[in-house]
């Protein structure tokens, strides 16, 4: 087994053969579907996550997500703001660190417990909004994960204060308005995003798509003369 990547691979030959061997294995079992080829890599990745393949046909792009997400890390030193610590830690810093990535989020920020208490609204929210005052959201890969009231913030940004992200993973999970937050991200044409149509989610799922596209962007990088 041999892969044009290094940095965005397993990091020993043993840990590269199984997770090859278990994308062998999904490409086998999953049946069939309508992905691009350059869709495929992230809504694979996703599966072997969750070890579901609920996520064939669940997962939605829009058309351009997946270049926005390539270029966005070619770009170099692209932030990604997420919802929740979990993401930050999900991801390897050295695959970040090839693209001069860093990440950021404010869930847990004295600041934001405080207004969110003020103004009787979710911390995710306030998150949202500060990384919008410290000029983080345009132009980044936001990963949303694990609270739908932080998407549902992010479309309002969208929508009234002109922010313009490059891309948004929006996955939250959960019974209350997590499917509403992803189609209400999904009726956006203007920005790029990758859902999770349902309930279904989490945090895992945006590191694993992230991950993808860390890999598709490393095999462009190195396919350039």
């Amino acid at each position: 087994m041999s892969s044009v990547n290094t940095v965005t691979e397993q990091l020993t030959r043993a840990g590269q053969v199984i997770e090859h061997d278990s994308f062998a294995i999904i490409d086998a079992e999953v049946g069939p579907h309508d992905y691009t080829e350059a869709q495929w890599p992230i809504v694979r990745r996703m599966i072997h996550a969750n070890a579901d393949f609920d996520f064939n046909g669940q997962t939605d792009f829009h058309p351009d997500a997946v270049e926005a997400g390539i270029g966005a890390m070619l770009a170099g030193g692209t932030p990604v703001v997420a919802d929740v610590e979990m993401i930050c830690s999900g991801l390897s810093q050295p695959r970040l660190g090839h693209f001069g990535m860093k990440t950021h989020q404010f869930i847990s920020d004295a600041d934001v417990i405080e207004t969110a208490k003020a103004e009787d609204t979710t911390r995710a929210v306030q998150a949202m909004r500060k990384a919008h005052r410290l000029g983080l959201l345009d132009r980044a890969i936001i990963g949303i994960g694990n609270a739908p009231t932080a998407l549902i913030e992010l479309v309002r940004l969208i929508r009234e204060e002109g922010v313009r992200p490059a891309l948004v993973v929006g996955m939250p999970v959960g019974f209350v308005s997590a499917a509403e937050s992803k189609d209400l991200m999904a009726g956006l044409d203007d920005v790029p995003w990758i859902v999770i149509r349902g309930r279904k989610g989490g945090s895992t799922l945006v590191v694993a798509a992230l991950h993808a596209l860390l890999s598709l962007a490393e095999a462009r990088q190195k396919a350039r003369p």
